[in-house]
Order: structure tokens, then C-alpha cells, then sequence
């Protein structure tokens, strides 16, 4: 499922489909996002997989795709536009092609028509090996407007299948109906909401063109890793969100004990834990940080844990947790640093730490001092103004780095262990 930017519909879309065949189907997103896949599991109660050509080589995605693609359906969700990201090796257009999969596009049909047929010629022919095979459309006022926008279509093409259209203005796509706030009680509105968005789209045209044949991968094409004795406390909570379902399972591959820990019902790390590992999400705003303020329980485990000398990794809010403070939100004092919360986002995209690790980084935070950071400075973002992304003191290690684990444990690994 991709477009020709964001806001497009392609979220719209995704929902109605993944509610649509909630049974039998296993979502996917192309990228380093979190939010979406959260939301995909919201939907239909299956973890969704994300396939990054950036982080992770050919082969290594091609392998992640097969090993998830274990339901009837799979529905990858793209990233901005269908080329977007290109310049990474990380789009949608990347992916599809890659993996050779049918792409559905959904265009904006609000005010046009015709021209509707020129974008779907400049998609089709920007780049090679596409897989573009369906269009949908979105914000249609009325059948008589579709009927223009068919009729011009399957005249210009003989290889896009129009599947059909959205309504303007659906009662059901209002905000409250979308989003991660969504609650159980708002559960019962995605059914509504996925029939009025896929009312007017031919399903049965829909699964004719969504054929898909798993191409053969390498074994594993991954570095081995040993298997670990060791018991692993993972912290993730509504807080501490982000984490990609792959480094979960990955985890439960490589040690004999993984523990789920929730902060904020104050769930108490276990005293036979050998290592903590904090993801990243949302601890620097009012709210994220009243959900675990007085988690004392908890907060106090990990300090007894930091004590016995034992190893801490935090992901971006677990950094920010592991800080002295955000502004004038107290934490756990474990780094020694002190962070500030900007008004708009300080880092956002794909970087190469110093360890040779590629991962993606976004985040509204920044560090006060650098000069403060002394002998805890680890490594860099590879940036012009070389931002400090990675901060070690002793056994506790922070990082501002989302990454996945399976292709680049070997080099972390040594955080932990």
C-alpha cells in the first residue's frame, strides 16, 4: 500500500483492510516507524513486522519477510511516497521490488481527474521494476466523479486495475476513530469505519492481484549468534513502546529467560535479571511521565540492579529515563546528563554510529551541556554538527540509536554481557 506522499490515505486504507481480514492476516511496515505498527497490532491482535532496506541488507529483509509471512494475507503498509527514501534504499518502491510484491496505490482524487492519470504515468515510468499494479481513490465526491477519473484510467493503462473508490468526507474517519489513542470502548468503531472506507472497493479484484511467490534467501543471513544463559528483563510498557516485535523474538532466541517488565503498573525488575533493557517511546512529556512518577517500586529494582553492577541498555526514552533529568522531570540519575524538550523534532532519519551500526533516530530532546559529558561520551552521530548519540557510564549504556538487533548484536553485544 503506498501514494504519492503522506496523508494520503494509505493509514486509511491499511485499517479498513487489516480490520477487514483481521483472522488471517499479518501486517507490515516499510521503514523504521513505530507508531504505525503499534497501531496495526491494535487493529488486528497480530504483531506487525518492519521491513527497512537500510538497516538491513537484501537478504537479511527478504528473510525477515518470509519467516513473518505466516498468514493467508500479508498488507505492507509504505513510508511517504512510493519513491521516497530512494536515496537510502529504503522506500516503498525498494521494498516492493525487492521482495517483487503487487503494489496498490491510493490517490487523492479531490478537484481532478484526468490528471489523476498523468500521476499514475509518472509513477509507472520514474523508475524500473516497480510493481504499481492497482489504484485507489480517495476523497471522491460522488460515483459520477469516479466514473470520470475509471474511465481515463483504464483507457491509458491496460496494467492498472482501478479497484475503486472512497467517499469524501467519511462520518468515520474523524480523528477520535484513528490513531494510537484509540481505546477498547472505540474498538467497535473500526468495524463501521472499514466498511464505509472499502464500500466502494472490489475485494475480489483486490485478491486477484495480490499473488504472491516467497523467493528463495540465504539460511539465515545473519551473523550467529551464540545462545546466551542469561535472564533479560525487558522493559516496555504503553511508556516504553518502541520496540520492533523482530529484537522481542530475537531476544527469546539468544537467551534463556526473557521478562517482560510494565514500569508503569510498577512491575519490579527480577533480582536474578542479568541485564536490563529499556526501549525507547515516551517519557519526556507531562503525561508519559505521570504514568510512571510514582513508580517507586520499579524505579527502585533498577537502582538495586545498577548497584550490583549489573548491565543497563536504554533506547531513546530509556536513555532519557536513565538521565539526571528532562527539564524539570526528575530521572533516574544513572547518566550523568541533564536533556531539554524543543518544540519540534531534533533529529530525525537514518544514522551510522561509530560502531558501524545504521539505525534511525527522532527525537524532540537534546543534551544541555555537552561539556558536561566528559569521559560518558561514547560515539557520534555521523552529522555535520556531530551531536552526541550514545552515552556509557560503567555498566549503563544510553543511546539515542533505534536499531534492529538480529544484524547487529555482535557489535552491541558488549553493552550487555
Amino acid at each position: 500500500m503506498s501514494a504519492i506522499a503522506s496523508n494520503q490515505g494509505k493509514t486509511t486504507l491499511t485499517t479498513a483492510l487489516l480490520y477487514h481480514y483481521k483472522k488471517s492476516v499479518r501486517p507490515f511496515k516499510i521503514g523504521p516507524d513505530f507508531i504505525d505498527p503499534l497501531f496495526h497490532q491494535k487493529i488486528c491482535q497480530t504483531p506487525s513486522i518492519n521491513l527497512d532496506t537500510c538497516i538491513m541488507n537484501e537478504s537479511q529483509v527478504k528473510w525477515l519477510f518470509n519467516k513473518y509471512s505466516d498468514k493467508n494475507i500479508s498488507i505492507l503498509e509504505g513510508v511517504m511516497g512510493f519513491y521516497d527514501g530512494m536515496d537510502k534504499n529504503a522506500s516503498a518502491y525498494d521494498v516492493t521490488k525487492l521482495l517483487n510484491i503487487p503494489t496498490i496505490i491510493i490517490l487523492d482524487g479531490k478537484g481532478s481527474y484526468i490528471t489523476l492519470s498523468a500521476v499514475i504515468k509518472g509513477l509507472k515510468t520514474y523508475q524500473e521494476g516497480n510493481t504499481i499494479k492497482a489504484v485507489v481513490f480517495n476523497h471522491i465526491s460522488s460515483p459520477s466523479h469516479f466514473e470520470l477519473i475509471k474511465n481515463q484510467v483504464e483507457k491509458d493503462f491496460d496494467d492498472v486495475v482501478v479497484l475503486g473508490w472512497i467517499q469524501n468526507r467519511l462520518d468515520t474517519l474523524d480523528s477520535t476513530y484513528l490513531g494510537l489513542d484509540l481505546k477498547d470502548n472505540k474498538i467497535e468503531k473500526l468495524e463501521l469505519m472499514s466498511k464505509e472506507v472499502l464500500k466502494h472497493i472490489d475485494l475480489e479484484k483486490l485478491e486477484s492481484i495480490a499473488n504472491f511467490k516467497a523467493q528463495e534467501v540465504e539460511d539465515y543471513p545473519f551473523e550467529k549468534v551464540e545462545s546466551y544463559d542469561k535472564h533479560i528483563a525487558l522493559v516496555n510498557d504503553d511508556n516504553f513502546s518502541f520496540l520492533y516485535h523482530d529484537n522481542l523474538e530475537f531476544l527469546k532466541e539468544s537467551f534463556s529467560k526473557v521478562t517482560v517488565v510494565n514500569a508503569i503498573n510498577n512491575e519490579i525488575i527480577p533480582l536474578d535479571a542479568d541485564i536490563v533493557f529499556i526501549v525507547g517511546g515516551y517519557i519526556e512529556t507531562k503525561e508519559a511521565y505521570e504514568k510512571i512518577e510514582n513508580s517507586n517500586d520499579f524505579k527502585n529494582s533498577l537502582l538495586t540492579h545498577a548497584e550490583e553492577k549489573k548491565a543497563i541498555y536504554g533506547e531513546c526514552a530509556g536513555l532519557l529515563f536513565l538521565s539526571n533529568r528532562v527539564d524539570d522531570k526528575k530521572m533516574m540519575g544513572l547518566l550523568p546528563l541533564d536533556f531539554t524538550l524543543g518544540k519540534r523534532f531534533y533529529r530525525m532519519g537514518y544514522y551510522e554510529n561509530d560502531l558501524g551500526i545504521t539505525g534511525h533516530a527522532f527525537h524532540y530532546t537534546r543534551l544541555i551541556d555537552e561539556e558536561k559529558v566528559g569521559e560518558y561520551k561514547l560515539y557520534k552521530k555521523n552529522s555535520s554538527d556531530g551531536t552526541y548519540a550514545a552515552f556509557k557510564n560503567e555498566n549503563i549504556f544510553g543511546t539515542y540509536l533505534h536499531t534492529m538487533l538480529r544484524n547487529n548484536f555482535n557489535k552491541i553485544k558488549k553493552y550487555l554481557l
